[in-house]
């Protein structure tokens, strides 16, 4: 589909379905640092969508389950479709029963440990105080940025919409990195959203950077100049040296590459993303989502939506924000 005939709904289809594929189809390579293991477990590369080998982080998942990154955007869309808006009260129930309860057997990052734990104590310290929602983890890495393109799209048109950003970041990652991170991630999305292009999104994001926090926004706009600066390099190879693990400084930068230098393509930025190993399934659900709402639903191929074991939930969730999202 030609840029240029895309609408709005394309847009948004394209950035919610974008964000669950970029996390799914790296289910089973996720969190493998060593690309030597890599090429021994997958021979030519993981083409996406493999079922984690027992003893991995995902097992007994199966190919077309998401990550829990996944599982916290599919809270977090389902919060939205609800609502129409961020509703942090819905939002934290939903996480909270997801994540909480007994009966998950899923991984648990940092963020949603932490925040678990902080809320236990939050509640042994005063049980009758009504919680605040913004008790979040003190961590830095991928967790609300896999999540957030259901609230960009919600709040696209709101002044106040990095003011949710930052209250929705709060929920589960209380640090000052995670929401200026959060936040950049959104200004990108939303110009992608609103039909710029990704070099005018990454310029407009370098530009507000700074003035998001003194310290923390110009080393947003650092590594997003490193990541657009790298696209000479291969793929992997700069990611490496950016690092591959799951912290904001070096997988933001490594998401910038694989978008800046595969822009043409979501599917060529995906798979790049997915053969650099370590958080690729982080960095995929951010690629998707830029990835998508700059080139829309039909450039997800069919046969990556169609192995998605929660499509008929998300297809359900995102049409119902589309719905007011374009009313």
């Amino acid at each position: 589909m030609a840029q240029s005939t895309l609408t709005l709904a394309d847009r948004i289809r394209g950035c919610l379905w974008g964000q669950f594929a970029g996390d799914a189809m790296c289910l089973g390579s996720h969190w493998i640092y060593n690309l030597g293991e890599m090429e021994q477990r997958f021979p030519g590369g993981p083409k996406g969508f493999e079922a984690p080998a027992e003893g991995h982080y995902h097992y007994p998942k199966e190919p077309g389950d998401l990550t829990h990154y996944g599982e916290g955007g599919l809270v977090m869309l389902e919060s939205i479709a609800s609502q129409a808006e961020l509703d942090l009260a819905d939002y934290w129930l939903r996480f909270f029963e997801h994540f909480g309860s007994p009966e998950y057997v899923g991984y648990i990052d940092l963020a949603t440990r932490g925040t678990l734990e902080n809320f236990a104590q939050f509640e042994e310290h005063d049980p009758n105080a009504t919680y605040h929602f913004q008790g979040g983890a003190d961590d830095d890495q991928m967790c609300t940025v896999s999540r957030l393109a259901p609230v960009v799209v919600a709040h696209r048109m709101d002044p106040a919409l990095l003011d949710a950003v930052e209250r929705c970041t709060r929920v589960c990652q209380n640090n000052d990195r995670a929401v200026v991170y959060a936040k950049v991630h959104a200004l990108i999305l939303k110009d992608l959203l609103d039909g710029l292009d990704l070099n005018g999104a990454f310029h407009h994001a370098r530009e507000v950077a700074p003035s998001l926090h003194p310290v923390l926004g110009p080393e947003v706009r650092r590594k997003i100049e490193a990541g657009i600066g790298s696209t000479l390099d291969e793929t992997t190879l700069a990611i490496q040296k950016f690092g591959q693990a799951c912290p904001l400084p070096q997988s933001f930068p490594a998401a910038t590459i694989c978008a800046a230098k595969h822009g043409h393509s979501l599917s060529k930025a995906l798979l790049a993303n997915l053969r650099a190993g370590g958080d690729n399934a982080g960095r995929g659900a951010v690629i998707g989502a830029w990835m998508g709402a700059l080139h829309g639903y039909a450039a997800i191929p069919s046969s990556w939506t169609m192995q998605l074991r929660a499509a008929p939930r998300i297809d359900a969730l995102v049409e119902r924000i589309i719905s007011r999202a374009t009313s």
